[in-house]
């Protein structure tokens, strides 16, 4: 019996090794396409998270000494060298 079309799997098809053999070229391919798109998607995250990260400690360090945003672009600058860093050790 299945459950919403997905068919049923006996406690004895799993098979544990299976893990272990080499993947088909098609496998492969696809493997390489979903890896290479969840990287493409994860990239811009890192790099605008690090922006904002340390923009928003800059303000926050701004706020609490009354200076006039030069610890937001000083951070944010940080952060964006940084997370440039980030992205770019990940692409290589």
């Amino acid at each position: 019996m299945s459950f919403l079309g997905f068919p049923r799997v006996e406690w004895g098809e799993l098979d544990p090794s299976n893990e272990s053999k080499p993947l088909t070229p098609k496998e492969q391919k696809v493997k390489k396409y979903a890896s290479n798109t969840a990287l493409a998607i994860e990239l811009p995250f890192t790099l605008v998270g690090a922006v904002l990260f340390g923009g928003l400690i800059g303000y926050f360090l701004d706020h609490w000494l009354h200076t006039r945003f030069i610890f937001t672009f000083i951070l944010g600058g940080l952060g964006f060298f940084g997370g440039l860093k980030e992205v770019l050790r990940r692409l290589g």
